[in-house]
């Protein structure tokens, strides 16, 4: 099935449930979206001395959360204006805001210096994208040679037995418990049209590497309900 994820609706859609994402992704994740995070910074080895771009950024949970593991300067995009006002407000209620900025822009065209990063992150957000190949290579065109790349998404359980489970949970239980909490009729059923469109898993890998990063690798979390993609842009980088 066609999901239409022109930036304008992609946009609106989340600007329209801005103030109750954060609660959405507690309640449906069961509140296993903290340690997603923290397995995707945790994947970037961080050393204190980076400059990180997170992508998608949304409410900056991942931002906030590289800033906290020591990332020197963080920089989040985000083309959904209301998602990153709630972002400020966060960071400024954690008192991060000196140490993170939040920008608005496309992931098909990131407002970023060739070059100019040493870490990247996206959670949540790659499937989003209208062309995800051309979101790739712009995180290979900002990355740093060495630079390296960490991105969770959705995908389908790893065990035959739980997949069916998981999937009558996805495609009827989830939508219903969205549009009830976000007052949003057709947020939370897009969520399950746009990751059974999205090729995860080693095929989502192969579009990493294609791209011309190395080192990739593709993890099934949680059964596999989330994987997380880490990557490095290698040290003597060809341009794509």
């Amino acid at each position: 099935m066609s999901v239409d994820k022109s930036p304008a609706k992609i946009a609106g859609m989340f600007d329209a449930i801005a103030g109750r994402y954060d609660l959405l992704n507690g309640v449906l994740s069961g509140g296993l979206d903290r340690y997603w995070r923290r397995r995707a910074i945790r994947a970037l080895a961080l050393t204190g001395r980076e400059r990180l771009l997170d992508v998608c950024t949304g409410t900056a949970d991942v931002a906030m959360a590289g800033a906290r593991a020591g990332a020197a300067r963080v920089v989040g995009v985000d083309f959904a204006g209301a998602m990153l006002a709630h972002g400020l407000a966060k960071l400024r209620g954690g008192a991060l805001d000196s140490q993170v900025a939040l920008v608005r822009g496309d992931a098909m065209r990131l407002p970023v210096a060739d070059a100019s990063v040493d870490a990247a992150t996206i959670a949540f957000g790659i499937r989003n994208v209208q062309q995800p190949e051309v979101a790739c290579a712009e995180l290979w065109r900002v990355l740093k040679p060495g630079g390296r790349l960490a991105i969770l998404e959705f995908g389908l359980p790893v065990v035959p037995a739980v997949r069916p489970l998981y999937l009558w949970y996805f495609k009827h239980v989830l939508p219903r418990i969205g549009r009830v909490v976000s007052r949003h009729q057709l947020a939370y059923d897009y969520l399950p049209q746009s990751v059974g469109s999205f090729p995860f898993g080693d095929a989502f890998g192969r579009i990493l590497s294609a791209t011309g990063f190395s080192q990739v690798a593709a993890r099934p979390l949680t059964l596999g309900i989330v994987y997380l993609y880490s990557a490095k842009k290698p040290d003597q980088a060809p341009a794509p």
